[in-house]
């Protein structure tokens, strides 16, 4: 196949693109803004590959998605492409509503209109993959409820209220125009190339240079932890072998409170990192509570077993398998995360795609 990747060079997205390259024969083509959060040295590994092409193109251009589509002939998407933090969606929703929203919107006309130029054969077997959260569903009540499949909508947050809409214009495009969709849901991705700003890189990295560990509340929400590698596998067979218009659940039976998750990265870094900041005697004592974000929800877990029962998926990493990896990658990898946190990878690309 050859693969239209869209934020291929955001952090699930980068994972996917390595997947493809490292694991398979196909071809993929990176169609990438490149904001903040999109960083084309985590492809470093795999840039030089005949087999990897990057576009720089915003979704929401809709003049330069049909020349990317013309000119490269995919055979699928996989529609990563999102702003997906929460807290910069409560301070500034509206980029969030034109990516997240009409972006998706834009990118689904433009497919629409190449898919029903494709030759029969490869219509019929053309694919559009959309990647989404868990968060779409709210949160659950009980603790031993379970998000399927079939659960309502209810999203709290601006970021997961616009990634609902983008299912929904999705599924609709599916009924509506018959165009061949896939959709997952997954639960919280952790692992290497993760953006510093979210809850683990975080983590790691203030407590390596002896800064407070902010945790939201008394640290009570539970996630159900993910590792990126595990889902990058778990999409490119849902995208492959997945029945059309069906959605996937995709979760890593790993549930954790956020507080919990804190004090074992403390733990892995007494180990690993036993030499800390002067005056640190105790990683854990830079834990510190914070005021909750509004509309925090509390627990998310995710029901994975139609993806195992008719896909054969199943995470590799357990979250102490995970984490410790994921801690070690950034362990060797600071100059990476220097370079994102001093904003130089950014300074450095201007000029890339033009």
């Amino acid at each position: 196949m050859k693969l239209l990747v869209t934020g291929g060079a955001g952090f699930i997205g980068s994972a996917v693109i390595r997947h493809i390259i490292w694991n398979t024969r196909d071809e993929v083509v990176n169609l990438d803004k490149l904001t903040y959060a999109g960083n084309l040295e985590s492809l470093a590994a795999v840039s030089d590959s005949s087999r990897y092409a990057f576009e720089q193109v915003d979704i929401c251009n809709r003049t330069e998605v049909d020349r990317v589509l013309k000119d490269h002939q995919p055979d699928a998407i996989m529609h990563l492409a999102a702003e997906s933090h929460v807290d910069r969606s409560i301070d500034g929703p509206a980029e969030f509503i034109e990516t997240n929203i009409v972006g998706t919107y834009t990118l689904l006309e433009a497919v629409r209109q190449y898919w029903q130029t494709l030759e029969s054969e490869r219509r019929e077997n053309f694919r559009f993959h959309h990647i989404s959260t868990d968060e779409v569903y709210g949160d659950l009540d009980g603790p031993e409820n379970l998000f399927t499949e079939q659960t309502p909508y209810a999203p709290s947050s601006p970021y997961s209220a616009s990634k609902a809409s983008s299912d929904h214009l999705v599924r609709a495009w599916c009924r509506t125009y018959g165009l061949p969709v896939l959709v997952t849901n997954c639960s919280n991705n952790y692992g290497p190339f993760h953006f510093p700003e979210k809850l683990i890189p975080l983590v790691i990295l203030n407590a390596l240079e002896g800064k407070p560990l902010p945790v939201y509340g008394k640290g009570e929400q539970i996630r159900d932890w993910l590792y990126v590698e595990d889902h990058a596998q778990a999409l490119y067979e849902v995208v492959a072998e997945g029945k059309v218009g069906e959605t996937y659940n995709i979760g890593g039976h790993n549930e954790k409170r956020n507080i919990d998750v804190v004090q074992a990265i403390c733990g892995l870094l007494e180990e690993l990192a036993p030499e800390k900041p002067s005056g640190l005697v105790n990683y854990r004592d830079l834990i510190t509570f914070v005021t909750d974000r509004p509309g925090h929800d509390l627990r998310y877990a995710i029901d994975a077993s139609k993806i195992q029962k008719e896909l054969g998926w199943v995470p590799k990493e357990s979250f102490e398998t995970g984490l410790r990896k994921t801690v070690l990658w950034y362990l060797n990898n600071l100059e990476w995360c220097h370079r994102v946190q001093d904003g130089s990878y950014q300074r450095e690309r201007i000029g890339v795609g033009a």
